[in-house]
């Protein structure tokens, strides 16, 4: 009997904690379309800024050659000091009037918490953009359309 209280105390322990360290994540289709550039393709990289400002997560990397990721200079001081593993969430360079579709996994407990996505872009040889895109995580904005100011022309998100 008392063995039984022993694991039943202990199973129910686990349940509870459990419960409590799940993080639901909802994922967003997310289009991405170029201006129409000349040059090579561009590096972008989509992020969670937390309500101080500062990077939280990776999100996204359309570029997959770590040689040039320290173009994209304020996310590197991020990602070179944390050095998370991406590769499960990069993909290939996007050119000139191109577009991509990607999936984003966003952890629905800081939507509509102060937190913010940024797009940074970066093309070799030519301008950085470290806010080519970045707007407030909420809800009516992940169903929006936002206008780039650099490379990207605009990108439009939507529950997958």
């Amino acid at each position: 009997m008392k063995s039984l209280k022993i694991t039943l105390s202990i199973t129910l322990l686990s349940a509870l904690l459990w419960s409590f360290t799940t993080i639901t994540t909802t994922k967003y289709k997310c289009m991405i379309q170029m201006t129409n550039y000349t040059g090579e393709g561009a590096y972008v990289v989509v992020s969670l800024i937390n309500p101080n400002g500062d990077y939280d997560q990776t999100l996204y990397v359309q570029g997959d050659d770590e040689e040039w990721y320290y173009d994209i200079t304020q996310w590197w001081k991020f990602q070179g000091k944390v050095r998370a593993d991406i590769d499960a969430i990069t993909g290939a360079t996007i050119a000139g009037g191109e577009r991509a579709i990607n999936v984003l996994d966003i952890d629905d407990s800081k939507i509509n918490k102060g937190y913010k996505l940024r797009f940074e872009t970066a093309v070799e040889d030519q301008e950085y953009y470290t806010k080519d895109i970045e707007f407030d995580l909420t809800t009516e904005n992940l169903k929006a359309k936002h206008d780039g100011k650099g490379f990207i022309r605009y990108v439009r998100l939507m529950p997958n």
